[in-house]
């Protein structure tokens, strides 16, 4: 979610065949350290190679360039996005493509992060407010507050297995109640072993749990029920040199429902990508 006029630099490599996080930050807001990676002993953690992917452009579609966007989700052919930063904070929804047709914003001091739908009814969280709003996703409408403990980044909805999917800026997927947002369980993201951190938006697909990785160009393809990273996707060259100048990073993953496709944006970016993963 996080939102610092500096931008820290984080490179993700591949170092014989693991995926590596290293971080260099200069300690702003969301900005969780990266933290310690061991290596697991010897049998512990079964081999799972990590496919590498790129994003493949098929469509460009306009971005609000104002919006910060925390959360995107494509339900019913409508587009829901939330945004961030205090007095800025919103939830949109409208036609892929075109404007957003109603619109809601969040009171200060409240920050806007993920959005997930269920149904006739989305989920919105805040980042440190201590709280989870639910909505109509007609008209957006405020229908409850509930509290939320933990730091809210990405969400997403598993109709399958009734649960929520969360994150929380850290390498662990934290499971919810789809109802009451309390805790049911969590998973260690890892890649051969080692910890994935930064976790922030989020998409569900089946039982497969897509995540941007704060601050890169770069989302990761979780099996939600191990943790265990099977997809490795790159997305560095969306935007040119100059439109990387008043951006901020890439946050925003939403299924194309019906294809193989997915939708990318990011902070205050002025495209929206539609795109494919293919081998790299």
């Amino acid at each position: 979610m996080r939102f610092a006029l500096v931008i820290p630099v984080a490179a993700v490599a591949l170092a014989g065949g693991m995926l590596v996080l290293s971080c260099d930050s200069v300690g702003g807001a969301g900005d969780h350290g990266p933290g310690t990676h061991k290596r697991p002993a010897a049998g512990v953690e079964a081999e799972v190679e990590v496919e590498q992917l790129r994003a493949e452009v098929v469509e460009i579609l306009p971005h609000d360039p104002t919006a910060f966007t925390q959360g995107l989700e494509l339900s019913g052919g409508t587009l829901y996005e939330s945004t961030g930063v205090v007095g800025q904070s919103s939830v949109r929804a409208g036609p892929l493509g075109k404007p957003p047709e109603v619109r809601a914003d969040l009171p200060q001091p409240l920050f806007g992060e993920g959005i997930t739908v269920m149904g006739p009814t989305l989920w919105q969280l805040t980042w440190k407010n201590g709280i989870a709003i639910e909505r109509d996703t007609r008209t957006l409408a405020e229908l409850r507050q509930v509290p939320y403990e933990d730091e809210g980044w990405g969400v997403c909805h598993q109709p399958l297995r009734d649960r929520l999917v969360t994150t929380d800026g850290s390498s662990r997927l934290i499971f919810r109640d789809p109802r009451t947002l309390a805790k049911t369980g969590d998973v260690a993201v890892t890649a051969h072993g080692q910890p994935v951190g930064r976790l922030n938006e989020l998409e569900c697909v089946g039982d497969i749990v897509y995540a941007n990785v704060w601050p890169a160009d770069r989302i990761v393809r979780i099996d939600a029920n191990t943790g265990t990273v099977t997809g490795d996707i790159e997305a560095p060259a969306l935007l040119s040199a100059a439109e990387k100048q008043r951006a901020q990073v890439m946050n925003g993953i939403a299924a194309v429902p019906g294809t193989d496709q997915f939708l990318l944006t990011g902070k205050w970016w002025p495209k929206m990508f539609r795109v494919t993963f293919v081998p790299r």
